[in-house]
């Protein structure tokens, strides 16, 4: 063989060598990449850790009464490992999948006995380390599936792994829901308390280690997190439960009489202002009403006649009228260049200024207020100003709407019409809680304090900050001009146009308001619309609540006292009567009697709390006593149900006796009204769970 032969044939070996060596490496790589992949990728995810936040469970919310409006309950996100420890034995995994497959669709009923085992099987075989098995979990359902098949090998090798997640509850639903609030991501700073506090309410989020694994997905590397979250604080507010059903149903029935657009309802405490209940309903289709804004702290616009009540505290003040002072209304109407005020009732004669604000004549206040301070329209304004009414409440929640009430240095203000249309309500913008707040200052004799909604924040039970209402102004005017208005609010209840409003049990004072709503930039042209409220306190003698109610378009007429009044009524008559300290002063009702009152047997704190309401001393005996002295009380015992034994139910009430028969186990059946008179199970007997027992009422 030549030279130049060798030299080729070496060269074609050497090329040829390299050529196989580059193929064989194209293969391993293929092999890498598409056979060995998932097993190379799972080992680089596995290298793969970071730390997570772990939210932490916010704090609570309750009511003023104990009653918890809001709290945080865990729920779950349920997956599986299905090769975790217990269960990487094939042997045990296909012994006991068939029956976890069974109790999983027995008890989510979601999928078939089948599709849960062919789904099971699918993801073993995928290697699935993070399989989803059902999401929104309860707490007691978590407990009843760790009992299950494979998932009750072990806590850390069943192959379970639920991942705490905390859901928001109300427990009572839409009461008070906008006051309470909520927190979303949508929404940055929250609505109401769950906004106001999320400092406090939040907590301190926790860390948790997790591992990505195939698919991107983040596993928790331990069950429980690193560092644990810290709890948040709860929020006593100052919401009484019972009043705020008691607001809400009574808005929600008059929207519906009187066919309105919308409502609210407030109801604060005179003396501590402590904002007790606030309801806000909009219509959302025919008949149906709902909260989806609070118009008490944002819903603005001119509040018509109650504002009447501080126009007549300035003239009062400044001394250019009194009570007594005589304003002619003439024919109802008071011309005014471009513009003509009217009362809606018509022309009312010469009367005086108190008569005029009984009947609510807005001729005789546009009069009195045009000619007392024409010349200088700031001292009116001024006496607004003084008291702050220009400026927002500062309220704990937030979304209250600035109010509007103009001087002569607004480029609006009309040197003709401005002054004496603000005199009865008009060219102003003002919510109804700010018009409550202004009144809750002349039945607090002039004290002008803001509403309040938060009393206290608690860390495990233990008070960490305290809350007291604000005093804005020590005094709104003088006392002497506080009596005289407290005087022509209550002659409005008695004499005037608030008189449905009276009660016979307790006084009432109060203001009726009317006002027409401008339509946007159309003005008051357009279609007519109205607001119809009513502003309040009760008892007028010794005030301790105060009540807005304001309605916006009505169709089924448009009257304060006749849309808005009903509601003011009802919820005043109500609280009334479950008041007992509001009628303590009542005259005893057993003088002269000879008999002491006779009471049902039952729940012994009601009894005592009757007693104590009525004067009367409460005797206390045991069975071992033959004979009571009844003279100077009622005789009382006290009994005690036994386990197994029949409970003696005669003298009682029928919500006392179903308590104690159902807490005995028994079923009961009822015949008759009034106290239970016999009973089929004589008393003292034994008894067992399930019997049915019948009871006589007369």
């Amino acid at each position: 063989m030549n030279i130049r032969a060798n030299i080729l044939l070496r060269v074609y070996l050497s090329f040829g060598l390299i050529v196989l060596f580059a193929v064989a490496v194209l293969i391993r790589l293929c092999d890498v990449q598409f056979v060995e992949g998932h097993k190379w990728r799972a080992m680089a995810d596995s290298l793969s850790t970071k730390y997570i936040n772990v939210e932490a469970a916010r704090g609570n919310i309750y009511s003023n009464d104990g009653s918890l409006l809001a709290t945080s309950i865990p729920e779950y996100e349920l997956r599986m490992d299905m090769y975790a420890g217990g269960i990487a034995d094939s042997e045990v995994f296909d012994s006991k999948v068939d029956s976890l497959a069974l109790r999983l669709s027995q008890f989510f009923k979601d999928k078939t006995p089948k599709e849960y085992s062919r789904y099971l099987r699918s993801a073993r075989r995928d290697s699935a380390r993070y399989l989803l098995i059902k999401r929104k979990v309860g707490y007691q359902e978590l407990k009843t599936i760790r009992t299950f098949p494979l998932y009750n090998v072990g806590k850390y090798t069943g192959g379970l792994i639920a991942v705490q997640q905390n859901k928001r509850i109300k427990p009572f639903k839409y009461l008070a829901a906008r006051t309470i609030g909520y927190k979303n991501e949508n929404v940055s700073n929250g609505v109401g308390l769950e906004g106001a506090y999320g400092e406090y309410i939040n907590g301190e989020s926790g860390k948790r280690l997790v591992q990505r694994i195939s698919g991107g997905v983040w596993m928790p590397v331990n069950d429980e997190a690193e560092v644990a979250p810290k709890e948040g604080a709860d929020i006593i507010s100052t919401i009484d439960i019972n009043m705020q059903d008691l607001a809400q149903s009574a808005l929600e029935k008059q929207l519906k009489i009187s066919d309105a657009d919308h409502g609210t309802v407030i109801l604060m405490e005179v003396t501590t202002g402590e904002v007790r209940a606030v309801a806000n309903y909009t219509r959302v289709k025919e008949g149906v009403y709902e909260e989806k804004f609070n118009y008490a702290i944002g819903g603005s616009q001119d509040p018509g006649s109650t504002f009447k009540l501080a126009s007549y505290m300035a003239l009062l003040e400044d001394n250019k009228v009194d009570t007594n002072t005589m304003v002619a209304t003439g024919d109802g109407y008071y011309r005014i260049p471009g513009h003509t005020i009217k009362d809606s009732h018509g022309g009312i004669g010469t009367v005086t200024v108190m008569k005029a604000f009984e009947q609510s004549a807005n001729t005789a206040v546009a009069k009195l207020v045009n000619a007392a301070y024409q010349d200088n329209p700031s001292q009116f304004t001024d006496h607004l100003y003084d008291i702050h009414m220009n400026e927002r409440l500062g309220l704990q929640i937030p979304g209250e709407t600035k109010p509007v009430i103009k001087n002569p240095s607004f480029k609006s203000w009309n040197k003709n019409m401005t002054l004496p249309q603000m005199a009865y309500g008009y060219e102003m913008q003002i919510t109804p809680l700010q018009m409550l707040t202004f009144y809750n200052a002349i039945a607090n004799d002039g004290k002008y304090i803001a509403p309040i909604f938060v009393k206290e924040i608690r860390r495990l039970g233990n008070p960490i900050e305290q809350f007291r209402a604000r005093v804005i102004s020590e005094r709104v005017c003088s006392e002497k001009t506080v009596k005289k208005l407290q005087a022509m609010l209550e002659s409005v209840v008695t004499k005037g146009t608030g008189k449905q409003m009276g009660s016979p049990l307790y006084r009432v004072a109060g203001k009726t308001g009317t006002a027409q709503v401008a339509d946007g930039n159309k003005g008051y042209k357009a279609k007519k619309s109205y607001q119809a409220s009513f502003c309040g306190y009760f008892p007028a003698d010794k005030p301790k609540y105060s009540i807005m109610v304001a309605i916006n378009g009505p169709k089924n007429g448009y009257y304060g006292a006749a849309v808005a009044g009903p509601v003011f009524k009802e919820i005043a008559d109500r609280i009334y009567a479950s008041d007992m300290e509001m009628y303590n002063d009542i005259p005893n009702h057993l003088v002269g009697n000879t008999k002491a009152p006779e009471a049902k047997v039952g729940e012994s704190k009601a009894v005592k709390k009757i007693y104590k309401a009525l004067g009367i001393k409460a005797l206390y005996a045991d069975r071992s006593v033959s004979g009571i002295d009844t003279n100077n009380g009622v005789p009382y015992e006290e009994h005690a149900a036994v386990k197994g034994v029949m409970p003696d139910v005669k003298g009682m009430g029928l919500k006392d006796a179903l308590y104690l028969l159902g807490n005995a186990g028994l079923k009961t059946r009822v015949k008759g009204g009034g106290k239970v008179i016999a009973q089929s199970i004589p008393a003292g007997n034994r008894i067992g769970r399930g019997l049915l027992v019948q009871l006589e009422l007369q």
